[in-house]
C-alpha cells in the first residue's frame, strides 16, 4: 500500500475548514526563512497554498543573508507579537543559534512544538511531522502498540519527536543514526521511520517482507526532492509513503490543527 498524503490530507482539510469557521476574525500565520533551498520553497509553499485554503493570512519574514542571531531573535518576537502563532522554517544557517532563535517563540504561539526550553511533556501541542507518522500508520490500520519501531535519524524535526510519539504508543522504538544503533536494527523492525535526510539510505535489503515504513527524510537530490528509502524498498514494504506526497501534506495539516488548538487554548 502507497499511502497517498495528499488525500489524507484533503481529507483533514474539511474538518479544519469546519474549525477554521469557529473563529469569526482573521488569523495570521508567521514564518520565518533563512538560506532558502529547492526544499525549503517546497515546504513553504505547501504551507502558504494550505493557509490561503483555510482563509489565513500568512506572513513571511526573509532574514537578510548576513543577519546574526540577534537580529533573528527579534524577527522572530515582533512576528509572535503580529502574528497569531510562528514558524522558524529549518534548516537555519550555521551561523545562527537556532535554539536560541526557537527559543524565542512563546510555547503559546509555537505551532511547530520547537521551543527548545519546553518540555516535551509541558507543550501545549506536539511535534506536526511526529502527529503525521502515527495518523498515516494509523489509517493504513497499522498496530503500534508492541510493535518494534525503529527511527533512522534523532533531528529534531523527525526523528526525535517521532520516537518519543510512538514511545507514548507503546512502541519499542531504537533509533539509528551515524552515532548510535545499527543498520542491522531495520531488519527486524515492524515500523520504520525515516528522517535522517539522506537520499537512498535505507536499502531493501536493510528491511523484513511486510514492514510499515514511513519516509519523512526529504532532501535534494540532482535538483528532485527524494527520501531516505530506496524507491525498490515498495517491494517488500507492506505499507510505504512516497516522497513528495506522503508525510510532507500530512504535516502541513497537523500545523493548522496545532495551530487551531492553540487558539482555543487562548480563547479558553
Amino acid at each position: 500500500m502507497i499511502l497517498n498524503g495528499r488525500a489524507v490530507a484533503e481529507d483533514m482539510y474539511e474538518a479544519l475548514t469546519k474549525r477554521r469557521a469557529l473563529f469569526e476574525r482573521g488569523i495570521k500565520l508567521g514564518i520565518v526563512v533563512a538560506a532558502p533551498s529547492p526544499v525549503i520553497e517546497s515546504f513553504v509553499r505547501i504551507k502558504t497554498r494550505a493557509a490561503a485554503k483555510l482563509n489565513i493570512e500568512m506572513v513571511r519574514v526573509n532574514l537578510p543573508q548576513d543577519a546574526d542571531t540577534a537580529a533573528a531573535i527579534e524577527v522572530v518576537k515582533r512576528l509572535a507579537q503580529e502574528t497569531d502563532s510562528v514558524i522558524v522554517q529549518l534548516p537555519l544557517p550555521k551561523t545562527l543559534d537556532t535554539n536560541a532563535v526557537l527559543g524565542a517563540i512563546p510555547p503559546e504561539k509555537d505551532v511547530d512544538a520547537l521551543n527548545p526550553t519546553i518540555p516535551e511533556d509541558k507543550h501545549p501541542v506536539f511535534a506536526p511531522v511526529a502527529l503525521a507518522v502515527v495518523e498515516l500508520l494509523k489509517r493504513a490500520g497499522v498496530q503500534i502498540a508492541g510493535k518494534k519501531a525503529v527511527v533512522v535519524g534523532a533531528g529534531r524535526l523527525v526523528g526525535a519527536p517521532s520516537a518519543v510519539l510512538l514511545r507514548r504508543l507503546g512502541a519499542r522504538v531504537s533509533m539509528f543514526t551515524l552515532k548510535e544503533g545499527s543498520v542491522e536494527d531495520l531488519k527486524d523492525a515492524d515500523i520504520v521511520v525515516c528522517g535522517a535526510g539522506n537520499p537512498g539510505l535505507v536499502k531493501p535489503e536493510h528491511i523484513k517482507k511486510g514492514v510499515a515504513m514511513i519516509d519523512a527524510g526529504a532532501s535534494e537530490s540532482k535538483g528532485r526532492v527524494v527520501g531516505d528509502a530506496d524507491p525498490a524498498c515498495a517491494e517488500k514494504a507492506s505499507v510505504i509513503t512516497p516522497v513528495p506526497g506522503g508525510v510532507g501534506p500530512v504535516a502541513v495539516a497537523m500545523i493548522f490543527r496545532n495551530l487551531f488548538d492553540l487558539l482555543e487554548k487562548a480563547r479558553s
